[in-house]
């Protein structure tokens, strides 16, 4: 079944309250926090605070991307900030292990994210511990851009490396998910998409999720 979760990053900064609250309606499954530091992704984001504040207008799933350096530094902020799920990058940390036992230790769900060119071999010996695992379909740090077309061979792999592991954990795919190609990121094994511009650019956002979640078990 596909969920959708809308990434603020594409929202208007300044009425995200107004805007969680149109997604909440409008049927979103969970919503998308990219955080950026500048470092590990050329762009900057939000922060703990903000996030904080966020968890006070709405009841949906928090699922927070950290897209930074040095993330075991700041995985108790985003826990104690209203996180459900907190989602690292492989990249960004020598002890992976221990890093996502430090967030499922917290009581929140766990996610390994991968960029376009990160093998999923760094995935084999830790599917056991993952709540989620992430393909970057583009390469992070800006919102808007193109899907990488090679990436649903990648989908595709994870797929039979998660049979293979008798894992049923979900895939998430974050960027240039659009209309046009959820269907076939479905088909390939993706369940929980995440859409910026997709959403929020388009004229009705109510409709846009709704016809996102409506080709659910549709194959083409």
């Amino acid at each position: 079944m596909i969920k959708i979760a809308p990434s603020i990053l594409s929202a208007d900064f300044s009425n995200l309250e107004r805007d969680i609250l149109t997604l909440e309606k409008a049927g979103a499954d969970m919503l998308h926090i990219d955080v950026m530091d500048g470092h590990f992704v050329p762009n900057l984001t939000i922060g703990a605070p903000v996030v904080k504040s966020l968890r006070k207008v709405t009841s949906l799933i928090f699922d927070v991307h950290l897209m930074i350096d040095n993330p075991e530094l700041y995985i108790k902020d985003y826990y104690e900030a209203g996180a459900d799920i907190i989602t690292i990058h492989a990249e960004t940390s020598k002890h992976l292990h221990r890093l996502i036992q430090t967030i499922k230790d917290l009581g929140v769900k766990a996610g390994l994210a991968l960029n376009p060119a990160t093998p999923l071999c760094v995935t084999e010996h830790l599917i056991e511990h993952l709540d989620m695992i992430l393909i970057m379909t583009v390469n992070p740090g800006f919102g808007g851009q193109s899907f990488i077309g090679n990436m649903y061979e990648k989908i595709i792999s994870l797929k039979k490396l998660l049979i293979k592991h008798k894992r049923q954990i979900p895939i998430q795919v974050d960027g240039g998910v659009t209309l046009d190609n959820i269907q076939k990121l479905y088909n390939c094994g993706a369940e929980i998409m995440v859409a910026g511009s997709a959403i929020f650019n388009s004229k009705d956002i109510n409709k846009t999720i709704l016809l996102m979640k409506s080709l659910n078990g549709v194959q083409i």
